[in-house]
């Protein structure tokens, strides 16, 4: 991911970050951080780590203005959830 970002000559107005279960990451969240996005858009299936996510975000001065969750697999612990964070 931060390869790519590298590879972006001007500041995205939008990211979409779609990770594993296990989130995004400091690396990935402080690279789309330094790209300088008006906007991230990101779609979680695990609530801790959108939260531990969203905290390093918000060090970089994001804030989450929505959040959306959906039962994709009802009858499981499993749960979609889609945000959206401000700078």
């Amino acid at each position: 991911m931060d390869r790519v970002l590298r590879g972006i000559d001007e500041r995205p107005e939008v990211v979409v970050l779609d990770p594993p279960r296990k989130g995004a990451g400091r690396a990935v969240t402080d690279a789309v951080a330094a790209a300088g996005p008006d906007r991230v858009v990101y779609v979680a299936c695990d609530p801790a780590a959108l939260a531990r996510d969203v905290a390093t975000f918000a060090a970089h001065g994001y804030r989450l203005d929505r959040l959306r969750a959906f039962d994709a697999f009802p009858m499981t612990h499993h749960v979609e959830t889609l945000a959206l964070l401000r700078r």
